[in-house]
């Protein structure tokens, strides 16, 4: 039974045309090494498993080749490379700077910088994870680095470049990896499916491409992950279930649930979800990135965004279009709330729950306002018929038959006249358009006002003991809510001015602005009093400066303002305060 080699090891580039998704790192090596121009000291920096320490074998390995090819590559047949294959190779030295970090270390290294090499042009140290130094270890590892010997080149490799000191920094020339797409992946996990001779579908490799995260060497450890689960055929439902990733399906059935108004189904399928054993916040995540692909797919210049495949896409803009703008966009507030609060909350589950229900709630007034604009026509036609009286000036009759003025407060009762008016004659309402998707708060804000003057406004007068109970009331039910203002409020003394004015006094200046408190008070009182004319007149009075007394003299100096005999008491008795 032959020994079984990771992907991971065994389809690690060799070359730099092998390298996956750092083109623009390989090409500028290519280039360094063909035009000679290379650098004593490379710090490559970048995420986990993108290729840094294999770019830096490779780029050992063809600096020491004798017969390099036209592309720069190693010609992988000469002394060098074989020696370098074989891992006997004397001129490259790979450290592990978590393992080698003192000083003693880099000391023995600079001992062995001076031997030259004996085989190739250059001495190659690649150190990985390079911050792992100690301070002493990076301040004796300076002037060698600076200065080394023309045959010794050092390759830093590192993930964190932010622990690296500024003086080491300033000596190599950089190169940041970037993170691998997931439509690289994707290829490069093709390859090596096909080499394997394993059937793969696309989703199920997108899948394994997104959950490693930008790193190569995940994806294929995944990769082989998962050809243990399967054997020699890799779905999309085999990767899900191995990886516990929630199916994009639950997310589009719960999305058409919501448009439909059905929070019943909603609340059905997360339960179904959880029963799966899927965590809630699991659910959240994934309901926040697919509201996110819904609202990138609204506009087809940024569809490309989308790391899916077409036929997922095309599903995402056809959703897409059942949704506006303004929906997804406060569907998506509501959902990262409640990811910042999961953590904290103490009933996961009802919080969850409560997301969906409120965003199932979002798409009920989106769904009135579309009913609205069906009917906006028969609507108008109503209107202007019933307003026909009021609105629109009366055709003028003739001088024999003038008609009676009509009172205000009869007008709305007369019937309409049995005559027919021209279309001119017709006074035409002006309809505003109406907007689909949520509630603006201006507009809620005007429907609260329309709505407080359509109701009988209350002046029922009241006295000053009533006012101190109501507003006593309010400071203890309020204290839960916001206890400062509900102290504030408990120190005030409420006065009753004319006009059902009522003044108070605070010593805090903060108070004064924060209308979303004194308008709940203000509310509080109108119910509670029955009178809706009363204004809140709040004014600001400097607290007292007087110094507390901490020490036994002050203390004596307090009471002896108070009590004069106690000064009179000391001075007889030859006492003295103790500092």
């Amino acid at each position: 039974m032959d020994q079984f080699i990771v992907s991971a090891r065994k389809y690690r580039p060799a070359t730099f045309d092998m390298v996956v998704g750092q083109s623009a790192i390989t090409s500028t090596l290519k280039n360094a090494i063909r035009n000679n121009i290379l650098a004593q000291a490379f710090l490559f920096t970048g995420p986990r498993g993108v290729g840094k320490t294999t770019c830096a074998r490779i780029m050992a390995k063809t600096i020491n080749c004798m017969n390099p090819t036209t592309e720069m590559e190693a010609c992988d047949r000469c002394e060098s490379c074989i020696s370098f294959r074989n891992s006997a190779s004397f001129n490259i030295h790979e450290l592990d700077a978590a393992s080698n970090n003192s000083v003693d270390d880099i000391r023995n290294l600079v001992d062995q910088v001076r031997i030259p090499p004996q085989v190739g042009n250059y001495k190659i140290y690649i150190i990985d994870e390079v911050h792992m130094l100690s301070a002493a270890a990076f301040n004796a590892f300076l002037k060698t680095l600076e200065e080394p010997p023309s045959y010794a080149k050092f390759i830093l490799a590192t993930t964190e470049k932010h622990k690296i000191i500024p003086t080491i920094l300033s000596r190599c020339q950089i190169f940041d990896f970037k993170r691998i797409t997931v439509d690289d992946i994707v290829k490069q996990l093709g390859y090596v499916a096909s080499k394997e001779g394993i059937e793969t579908e696309y989703d199920a490799l997108n899948v394994i491409a997104q959950k490693a995260d930008g790193a190569m060497r995940d994806a294929l450890s995944i990769f082989d992950q998962m050809v243990s689960f399967t054997g020699n055929r890799i779905t999309y439902k085999n990767v899900i279930d191995n990886l516990n990733v929630l199916d994009y399906d639950y997310y589009f059935k719960i999305v058409d649930a919501v448009l439909d108004h059905d929070p019943t189904s909603v609340l059905m399928m997360l339960n179904e979800i959880i029963d799966n054993g899927f965590d809630g916040q699991h659910f959240v995540t994934g309901l926040g990135g697919h509201l996110r692909n819904l609202l990138v797919s609204k506009d087809p210049i940024t569809t490309k965004l989308l790391e899916t495949s077409q036929s997922l896409r095309d599903r995402y803009a056809a959703q897409a279009a059942m949704c506006n703008s303004a929906f997804l966009l406060k569907a998506l507030e509501i959902q990262n709330q409640c990811d910042l609060n999961y953590a904290r909350s103490s009933s996961k589950r009802l919080l969850v729950e409560l997301t969906v229900l409120q965003i199932c709630s979002l798409a009920k007034p989106m769904a009135e306002n579309d009913g609205r604009q069906n009917t906006m026509a028969p609507k108008s036609a109503q209107t202007m018929a019933s307003q026909a009286v009021v609105n629109t000036p009366q055709p003028t009759p003739s001088p024999a038959s003038k008609p009676e003025p009509v009172s205000s407060s009869t007008q709305s009762s007369v019937p309409a006249p049995a005559y027919q008016q021209k279309p001119s004659e017709v006074a035409q309402p002006v309809i505003q358009k109406q907007k689909t998707g949520i509630f603006s708060i201006n507009e809620a804000l005007q429907a609260s006002e329309k709505k407080t003057t359509e109701q009988v406004i209350l002046k029922q007068p009241f006295s000053q003991d009533q006012l101190f109970q109501a507003w006593t009331g309010f400071a203890n039910k309020h204290a839960s809510i916001s206890p400062s203002f509900a102290m504030a409020l408990m120190k005030a003394k409420p006065e009753l001015k004319h006009d059902f004015v009522i003044g108070f006094q605070v010593d805090n200046p903060l108070i004064l602005t924060d209308k979303l408190n004194q308008n709940a008070l203000l509310d509080y009182l109108k119910n509670q009093l029955s009178n809706h004319l009363i204004i809140l007149e709040p004014t600001v009075v400097e607290a007292s400066t007087e110094r507390e007394a901490y020490t036994d003299r002050e203390k004596f100096e307090k009471l002896s303002e108070h009590k004069p005999m106690l000064r009179l008491f000391k001075d007889e008795l030859g006492l003295e305060a103790e500092i």
